[in-house]
């Protein structure tokens, strides 16, 4: 059996990677994303273990201080992780696993995991970007400008990850993703163990 493959997935608040995310794997097979835990609060319409894995502080530290997580970091005021058994399992089970997370956990994946692909998802502009934070409804505007303002720095680096996919269109930008995934499976790396029955009688 082949070892799933490892993506990254990052992009600023409200540049929709959730939503891209969600419809990418309803739309392959062997695709999965791995759920996060997190000591921020669950919005309406979240579920615990689907959506994120939701803890409190002393929960995340005590995962922390049994080094649990392949990657933690900080955004805003809230502490996010992935862990570490989770997406080993699910690799070893030969399914490609997706880590929804920003570019210090990026930083963090691709130290540990080299052979990660990244993959960065940008806004199509600065007005859309803050039309969208604001289409969502959760937020108040001294929140939405704190978003903005990190937006910037999450933009800023953009150079550290392998593709960048602009999501203007929203079917374009999700069939530029399923395209990522697809080319990475028809690697030789990846193909050789699944076409080699066909190989042999090719060359028998």
């Amino acid at each position: 059996m082949n070892i799933g493959k490892l993506y990254i997935i990052s992009a600023p608040s409200g540049a929709g990677k959730t939503s891209l995310v969600k419809q990418l794997v309803a739309g392959l097979d062997d695709l999965t994303v791995s759920v996060s835990h997190t000591t921020r609060q669950m919005r309406p319409g979240e579920a615990h273990g689907q959506d994120y894995y939701f803890v409190s502080v002393a929960e995340f530290q005590a995962m922390q201080e049994k080094q649990a997580f392949l990657e933690h970091a900080q955004v805003f005021d809230n502490f996010y992780g992935t862990a570490q058994q989770t997406v080993e399992e699910n690799l070893k089970q030969g399914l490609d696993v997706i880590l929804e997370i920003d570019w210090q956990g990026a930083e963090q994946i691709k130290k540990l995991l080299p052979d990660s692909l990244s993959i960065f998802i940008l806004p199509p502009s600065t007005e859309v970007l803050l039309q969208r934070l604001r289409n969502r409804g959760q937020d108040g505007e001294e929140i939405i400008a704190r978003r903005m303002r990190d937006a910037v720095t999450e933009i800023r680096h953009h150079d550290e990850f392998d593709y960048l996919v602009v999501n203007d269109v929203f079917d374009q930008a999700l069939t530029e993703l399923k395209s990522i995934i697809i080319a990475n499976r028809l690697t030789r790396q990846r193909q050789i163990h699944n076409l080699k029955p066909l190989l042999g009688s090719l060359l028998t």
